[in-house]
C-alpha cells in the first residue's frame, strides 16, 4: 500500500515538525508553525496538518495542543519511535512470545516481506544477540 506523496509545502511543515519535536521533544503549536513558515493565518497550518494526518504522515497522540507525532517523513516509511499502530501491535504480541531461532528466522522474513521494518529490525537484533552469546 503506497501512502499518497505530501505536497511541497506539505513536506515543508513535516520538515519543520520533526525538527521541533527532535530538538525540543514535543510538538509545536500551529503559531510556531505559522511564524516559522512564513504562513499569514493559523488556518493555513490546520489545512496541512490535517492534510498530513490523512495520508499518514503525522498524528495526534490526543487532542490537547502540542499533541503532533511524526509518524513518517517519506512515503512508505515509519519513524522508528513511531511505528505504525498494527505494526506496535505485532511488535508487542511478539515479544511475549518465546520463538526458536528457525522461527525467528521464518517470522522475520515475513515481517520484511509485509514492509514491517520495526519488527524486522528487533527480530534481526534478538538473532544476531544470541549468535553473539553463543
Amino acid at each position: 500500500m503506497q501512502k499518497e506523496r505530501a505536497s511541497k509545502k506539505q513536506q515543508e511543515l513535516l520538515s519543520f515538525v520533526d525538527g521541533f519535536i527532535k530538538g525540543s521533544g514535543y510538538g509545536p503549536s500551529y503559531r510556531e508553525i505559522m511564524r516559522a513558515l512564513g504562513y499569514k493565518s493559523v488556518s493555513t497550518v490546520a489545512v496541512h496538518v490535517e492534510g498530513l494526518i490523512t495520508k499518514g504522515y503525522l498524528r495526534r497522540k490526543d487532542n490537547s495542543a502540542r499533541s503532533l507525532e511524526v509518524v513518517t517523513t517519506r512515503p512508505g516509511e515509519t519513524s522508528p519511535k513511531n511505528p505504525l499502530p498494527l505494526e506496535a501491535e505485532l511488535l508487542g504480541y511478539l515479544q511475549t512470545r518465546t520463538l526458536t531461532p528457525e522461527q525467528k528466522s521464518v517470522v522475520k522474513e515475513a515481517m520484511q516481506q509485509l514492509g514491517f521494518t520495526e519488527i524486522t529490525k528487533a527480530l534481526e537484533e534478538e538473532v544476531t544477540a544470541n549468535v553473539e552469546s553463543h
